[in-house]
């Protein structure tokens, strides 16, 4: 990113009001999570976190806080390639295409492809898995949030981006991931994941019954 990118990305988020900020952190956070086994930095960032008992999504974080005080990097970097590698797979494919089709690459991805050039998203040159991924569409949805990509995303921009691409398929995936057989860790990650879809589908639906 250059120096002036970042002027201009740091000048945007300080126009950003202080629950939207939280809204990316969180999608952020979680697109860390699922892109690769955490770090031992990584967990004990996670361990750190504190959350409200008096909601869902508070109760969802503390739980994940507390299982992170107590997991290790080569254990969870065990647990999540069982769950998203495998011998020629994992347990989960977390891709967009995949569970809205049932198979990989197809008219999903294209559409998001599409949707990616028009708000001049590309994918990094090491990345090489499909852009529909869980991991990088929670990136894409903090950084439309924030203005990585450009001006922040207006909140009809913002629905329109998470109710073509994420709300038809990311609460299930989370709800998987949190039955996984190989989930540890990731069981809340599961949680935090699905409560957070939730709470951004209803607001989501709310913000328009305001605009009619």
């Amino acid at each position: 990113m250059s120096k002036q990118e970042t002027v201009m990305t740091t000048e945007a988020r300080a126009q950003i009001a202080d629950e939207d900020r939280l809204r990316a952190d969180l999608y952020d956070f979680l697109g860390v999570l699922l892109a690769a086994p955490p770090s031992e930095a990584l967990l004990a960032q996670t361990a750190s976190l504190s959350g409200d008992s008096e909601t869902d999504l508070g109760v969802a974080v503390a739980a994940l806080s507390r299982i992170a005080r107590h997991t290790k990097p080569q254990a969870v970097e065990r647990e999540f390639n069982a769950l998203f590698i495998g011998l020629g797979r994992g347990e989960l494919l977390p891709y967009a295409s995949y569970y809205l089709t049932g198979f990989l690459n197809e008219k999903p991805l294209a559409s998001l492809r599409r949707d990616m050039a028009a708000r001049g998203m590309t994918r990094a040159q090491n990345v090489y898995e499909p852009e529909d991924n869980i991991a990088s569409l929670m990136e894409m949805m903090g950084g439309l949030i924030t203005g990585r990509f450009g001006k922040p995303a207006t909140l009809g921009d913002q629905k329109t981006f998470f109710n073509t691409h994420i709300g038809p398929w990311a609460g299930h995936f989370f709800t998987d991931l949190e039955a996984a057989k190989n989930s540890v860790l990731y069981a809340s990650v599961g949680a935090v994941g699905r409560v957070f879809m939730e709470i951004e589908a209803e607001g989501f639906r709310m913000s328009a019954e305001g605009s009619a």
